[in-house]
C-alpha cells in the first residue's frame, strides 16, 4: 500500500498487515482502555460495537493478546529512526508495558513513562470513594532503535511569576534579562584569572576563557552588580522556556470550540507536543485508533504525511470533516477508503483522478500521464494494458479501438497472450452495452484476442448516497427583523443515517466547513439577521456515504427561501 494521506475504514490489524516494512516515522495510538464498561462504545455504529465485543471476549490476558498482535505489526512498519507513543490508563498500563512494549520493542528502547494530567476531564473521587481521584493517563514512549531515533526537545513558556522573579532586570532599550552565574565547577583551559578585579568563587572557575569574556564584554552581554561582580545577561526573548519533563499537566483544550462532542477526544496541544518532538515535516504519522481525529488533524496542520485507521464509520467521517474545516490551498490532498463508494461521486469525479484511483484499486499500476497515452491508462500485474472509461453503456467502437491499442502497447506480449489464450488487456467502465459484450466474444472466438471487461462495481462496492431534504419553521421574530428559524433534516438511506453536520456560512467555492460536526438529531435552531444566508447540511449514512443540501435564505422584512 502506497503511503499517502489516507483515512481508512476497517480493522486496523488487517490494514497494518498490508503496510510496507519500515514505512512509518511516528505512531501514536490511544486504544480502547481496559475498563469493561459500555461507555467505551462511543460512536455506537456497527463497526465499533463489533470491535468492542471482540475486545471484551475474555479478561485481561485476552485484551493484552488483542493489543499485542497489533503493536507487533506497528513495530514491523516503524522505521529505525521512528518512535511509538502508546496512551493508556491505570486499568492495564503495567500489563501493557511489561507484556507488550518491553517484549516487542525491548527494555533498552524505553524512553519515558509520561504522565498526562486530564485537568479538564472527569475524576472518579466521588463522595464516599475510598481512593484518591484518578485524573491522569500514561503515555509510554518507546523507540525502534535507541541509537537512531529522532527527538527534538520541547519547551514550555515561563510562568509570569517565574519571569518576574528571575528576569527582573532590563536594558535601557527595555529588553528583559536575568543575571546568570559566570562561574563553573570544573576548569576548561584558560578559566582561572582575575576579571575586572574579580576572581571566580573559591573552588570554582570562570565558565569562559579570557578571550571569550572579552567578546562577551564587547557585545554588552555582561552585567555588573552594584559591587562590580560580573554576570552573564540571558535575555528573555532569546530563551525557549523550560524544558518539558515527563509530567504533562498543561496539554489541555485551548477553548470550547476545539471540542467536537467526542467523549474521549484528546487536546490538540497533546498531539502537537508528541508530533513535534518525534518527527519532522514530511514524515509519516500513523494513528491506528483514529477516534475523533485529533492526531490526523494536527499532523496535517504540521505538514506531516499521515495515515488514520478506525473501524467506526463515524470516526472516519468526523475526521474527514475536521480536515475539511482546516483545508486551504496549501493543504495536501488525501483519500478516504470506505467499504462502499457513492456512484455519483465516482462517476462524475475528475477523469484523470478516477483513472489512477480505480487502476490502483484493481491491483494495477496507473500510467499517471495526461494525454498521449494511445488508449492505455495503466497496466495490470500481469503487464497487460488497462483502459479506463468513466462512463456507462460502453459501445462496440471502444472494444475495437482498444484491441488495436493493446497490440501496439506491447506487440510481443500481445502475441504471446493470444497464443496462450491469456488476457490481452482490460477495459474498466461502469457498464457495457450489448454491442461491446458481443464484440468481445467475437474477438475471442474468431481472432483469439481475449479482452476482459471489468465493471467498476466488481472492483469496489458501490452504493447510492442518502436522499436529503431540509424543512424550515420560523419560531420567532424580534423588533429588529431578526428571525429565529428551526431547520429540520429529512434523510433516507438503505444503510441508515448515522449523523448530520452543518455549515452555517456555506460557500460552494470554498467547500463545506462544519460549524457543527456531529448532530444526531438533524435539528438546529438559528437566529438570523437581515440579509442573505447560505446554510448547508450534510447527512452521513452507516456506509460512510454522504449527501449535502444547501439552503439559501433572504431575510428582509420576511423570510424568503431562494432557489
Amino acid at each position: 500500500m502506497a503511503m499517502v494521506n489516507k483515512l481508512i475504514l476497517g480493522d486496523n490489524l488487517e490494514i497494518l498487515k498490508g503496510l510496507e516494512n519500515e514505512s512509518v516515522d511516528l505512531i501514536y495510538l490511544d486504544p480502547p482502555f481496559f475498563s469493561n464498561r459500555n461507555y467505551e462504545v462511543i460512536w455506537g455504529d456497527s463497526g465499533e460495537v463489533r470491535s468492542f465485543q471482540d475486545r471484551w471476549a475474555g479478561g485481561m490476558s485476552h485484551y493484552i493478546d488483542w493489543l499485542k498482535e497489533r503493536v507487533a505489526e506497528m513495530h514491523r512498519i516503524l522505521k529505525p529512526t521512528g518512535s511509538i507513543f502508546l496512551h493508556c490508563d491505570w486499568h492495564a498500563d503495567a500489563y501493557i508495558r511489561v507484556h507488550i512494549l518491553d517484549r516487542i520493542f525491548g527494555e533498552n528502547n524505553f524512553r519515558n513513562e509520561i504522565t498526562w494530567k486530564r485537568t479538564t476531564t472527569h475524576n472518579d473521587s466521588k463522595q464516599g470513594a475510598k481512593h484518591f481521584g484518578r485524573v491522569q493517563d500514561k503515555i509510554y514512549f518507546y523507540t525502534k532503535d535507541v541509537k537512531r531515533f529522532k527527538f527534538q526537545s520541547q519547551f514550555e513558556r515561563y510562568t509570569s511569576d517565574y519571569i518576574a522573579a528571575s528576569y527582573n532586570k532590563t536594558d535601557p532599550d527595555g529588553r528583559r534579562f536575568k543575571a546568570s552565574d559566570l562561574s563553573a565547577a570544573k576548569p576548561g583551559g584558560d578559566t582561572s584569572y582575575e576579571w575586572n578585579g574579580y576572581k571566580p568563587p573559591v573552588g570554582r572557575y570562570w565558565a569562559y576563557s579570557r578571550e571569550n569574556m572579552d567578546e562577551l564584554e564587547a557585545q554588552d552581554l555582561i552585567y555588573y552588580s552594584d559591587k562590580g561582580r560580573p554576570y552573564l545577561k540571558q535575555y528573555l526573548d532569546e530563551m525557549p522556556g523550560n524544558s518539558v519533563d515527563d509530567l504533562w499537566n498543561n496539554c489541555v483544550f485551548r477553548n470550547k470550540t476545539e471540542r467536537i462532542g467526542y467523549p474521549t477526544q484528546k487536546p490538540e496541544a497533546l498531539l502537537e507536543r508528541i508530533i513535534k518532538c518525534a518527527s519532522n515535516e514530511g514524515d509519516v504519522v500513523l494513528d491506528p485508533f483514529m477516534g475523533g481525529g485529533t492526531t490526523i488533524a494536527v499532523a496535517d496542520r504540521l505538514d506531516r504525511r499521515w495515515l488514520g485507521i478506525d473501524q467506526s464509520v463515524q470516526a472516519v467521517k468526523v475526521t474527514e470533516l475536521r480536515l475539511q474545516k482546516q483545508t486551504d490551498i496549501f493543504t495536501m490532498p488525501y483519500t478516504v477508503q470506505l467499504y462502499k463508494y457513492d456512484y455519483d461521486t465516482l462517476r462524475y469525479k475528475d477523469a484523470f483522478e478516477f483513472e489512477s484511483w480505480i487502476i490502483t484499486q484493481f491491483g494495477g499500476t496507473p500510467q499517471n500521464k495526461k494525454g498521449g497515452d494511445k488508449g492505455v491508462d495503466g497496466k495490470h500485474s500481469d503487464n497487460a494494458p488497462i483502459q479506463v472509461k468513466r462512463s456507462d453503456n460502453i459501445g462496440v467502437n471502444v472494444i475495437k479501438n482498444f484491441s488495436v491499442s493493446a497490440k501496439q502497447y506491447d506487440k510481443s506480449l500481445f502475441e504471446k497472450n493470444a497464443a496462450a489464450n491469456k488476457t490481452a488487456g482490460y477495459i474498466i467502465a461502469f457498464s457495457f452495452g450489448r454491442g461491446a459484450v458481443e464484440e468481445t466474444a467475437r474477438l475471442k472466438n474468431e481472432e483469439n484476442i481475449n479482452i476482459k471487461l471489468v465493471r467498476v462495481d466488481e472492483i469496489v462496492p458501490i452504493a447510492v448516497k442518502p436522499a436529503i431534504s431540509v424543512e424550515m419553521n420560523e419560531l420567532e421574530k424580534d423588533a429588529k427583523g431578526n428571525r429565529k428559524i428551526e431547520f429540520t433534516v429529512k434523510a433516507e438511506s438503505a444503510a441508515g443515517i448515522e449523523f448530520y453536520s452543518w455549515d452555517f456560512a456555506y460557500d460552494a467555492e470554498i467547500g463545506f466547513k462544519a460549524s457543527v460536526i456531529i448532530d444526531k438529531s438533524g435539528r438546529q435552531v438559528l437566529t438570523l439577521k437581515t440579509g442573505e444566508h447560505n446554510i448547508a447540511v450534510k447527512a452521513v449514512d452507516n456506509d460512510g456515504l454522504e449527501n449535502t443540501e444547501e439552503v439559501k435564505l433572504k431575510i428582509n422584512g420576511g423570510m424568503e427561501r431562494k432557489i
